[in-house]
């Protein structure tokens, strides 16, 4: 008689795992630490992101899976392979980045975010984000869905005596309730019907299900979809966006941008391409119709902000993301087309790569203005270059890439990638309708990028002086936030065939 107890890879599970453990170790030490060593807590988190992180490293060798089922070591719960490592690089890594954003976006709210629930709230979901990828069965996969999401209603709205941060947070709250709500009932009706929560056997089981439950297996594969369609902000269900990223403070928007959509694709990767291919001929066509929508809606809305407007930079960026999410999810659709779906899904981590790197250093560019300019406006970045040249530089450069333009030629790249992926899957309308959204995103990207470099507006005596001096004073965590991003969008810019070696997954 085989054992029920089995063994467990820690070194598999060990990037989720510090996460998880430094966000209760700083939870306990929030209650001991003096009001004036709080800042220290930051720190902390922003350290044992970086450890987890690093704890990459050793799993670059070999595909590695644990929680297995006793008498069939192929069937697991938790693997992790190059697709899970690339998404938990892009998580931890993007974390890390938005936790130097935190540190200085908390020293300057004046004590109205708590540092200690913050920091906890922080971790938490980093380590529900970083454990999703690995999920190989839908139990792990809902519940590392909600410990990403949950902490971050929390951190949307956490921001004391702030109307607009409450909004937000029961906006986002409200809407994540219910694509968990639908995700559920479709995952309870895929597991009625194969009798399985693990990927692989669901995608044995479901081609074969009984002519009674045919119904309930596709109902089920439907609402799975439509709730993982509300996680990656697809259009229509991304009416939570905007409002979200302008209640929420900055480096919790630069997180949901990057880290939230990459659960979201995650998700729905691991449960389109690996639990459902033989629904491909269902959610494929979907997914295309999706995209398209989405990358419309996200670039029509980026187009349609006044930069006059209060928080319209922020509002930009976030109806951009809406626009990005488009992108995304050509190449997932395409999979379902290919006989490569490998590939494909390689295109959408490449991309996903290069969105995280190059948004996040917008958003620190972002944040920094947002300190001289609380409003934040578009038209508050006119003159930036005068003010500060290095960081006006940085932001024409973030914004290149996100239009796809040249010097940004990892953003060139990754589109490229993209658009070659709808045109191989047979979608040539999807190509078009890509194309001219590319269109529709320079003009934004370029007007803005144009007002960093004119001349700044005539201001009262001082105000000009005064502005420069709150850009050149920069904070540390600031200065490395930026300095990373460009250091990265630089160095991929240089060799941007890398991005597309290093994700080619081992999923299939």
């Amino acid at each position: 008689m085989s054992s029920l107890v089995q063994s467990v890879d820690w070194l598999a599970v060990a990037p989720p795992t510090v996460a998880a453990v430094v966000g209760l170790v700083v939870l306990v030490a929030d209650l001991f630490v003096a009001e004036s060593r709080k800042p220290l807590l930051g720190w902390v988190a922003v350290a044992g992101l970086a450890a987890s992180a690093l704890l990459l490293l050793p799993l670059l060798d070999a595909d590695r899976s644990t929680f297995c089922l006793v008498g069939d070591t192929e069937v697991c719960s938790y693997t992790a392979d190059r697709f899970t490592l690339v998404i938990q690089l892009l998580v931890l890594g993007g974390a890390l980045l938005c936790a130097l954003l935190s540190v200085t976006a908390l020293k300057d709210s004046g004590k109205r975010l708590p540092e200690g629930e913050y920091w906890f709230l922080f971790l938490s979901s980093a380590a529900g984000a970083a454990l999703l990828p690995a999920s190989r069965d839908l139990a792990t996969l809902v519940v590392a869905l909600e410990v990403a999401s949950l902490p971050a209603f929390a951190l949307v709205g956490l921001r004391h005596g702030d109307r607009r941060s409450s909004e937000a947070a029961l906006k986002f709250f409200l809407s994540s309730v219910t694509a968990t709500a639908v995700s559920l009932l479709g995952i309870s009706f895929v597991y009625a019907a194969t009798g399985t929560l693990h990927l692989t056997r669901v995608a044995e089981r479901i081609q074969h299900v009984d002519g009674q439950l045919q119904t309930l297996a596709q109902t089920g594969v439907v609402l799975t979809l439509v709730g993982f369609a509300f996680k990656t902000a697809a259009v229509p269900f991304h009416f939570w966006v905007p409002d979200t990223y302008v209640g929420a403070p900055l480096p919790v928007a630069a997180y949901l941008s990057v880290i939230g959509k990459a659960v979201g694709f995650s998700g729905l990767v691991l449960v389109t391409v690996v639990a459902l291919p033989s629904y491909a001929d269902a959610w494929a066509p979907a997914l295309a119709v999706l995209a398209a929508l989405t990358m419309t809606v996200g670039n029509v809305g980026a187009l349609r902000q006044q930069s006059m407007r209060a928080y319209s930079a922020v509002r930009l960026l976030a109806w951009s993301s809406v626009g990005q999410a488009g992108y995304l999810l050509v190449p997932i659709a395409a999979a379902g087309y290919s006989d490569e779906p490998e590939k494909q899904i390689g295109s959408t981590l490449a991309y996903a790569l290069m969105y995280g790197a190059v948004n996040l250093g917008a958003f620190a560019v972002a944040a920094l203005v947002g300190r001289a300019h609380r409003l934040n406006r578009v038209i508050d970045y006119r003159g930036l270059y005068a003010a500060s040249p290095l960081t006006a530089l940085l932001m024409g450069f973030f914004l290149l890439c996100l239009a796809g333009l040249p010097p940004g030629v990892i953003g060139l790249f990754a589109k490229v990638t993209v658009f070659a992926a709808a045109v191989d899957a047979g979608l040539g309308w999807l190509a078009v309708v890509m194309a001219v959204n590319v269109v529709i995103a320079l003009v934004y990207y370029l007007r803005w990028t144009a007002l960093l470099f004119r001349a700044p507006d005539t201001a009262p005596e001082g105000a000009a002086t005064a502005d420069a001096a709150a850009t050149r004073r920069l904070p540390a965590p600031l200065t490395a936030a930026l300095a990373l991003t460009g250091v990265l969008g630089i160095a991929l810019s240089g060799a941007p065939q890398l991005v597309l070696r290093f994700t080619e997954t081992g999923l299939f």
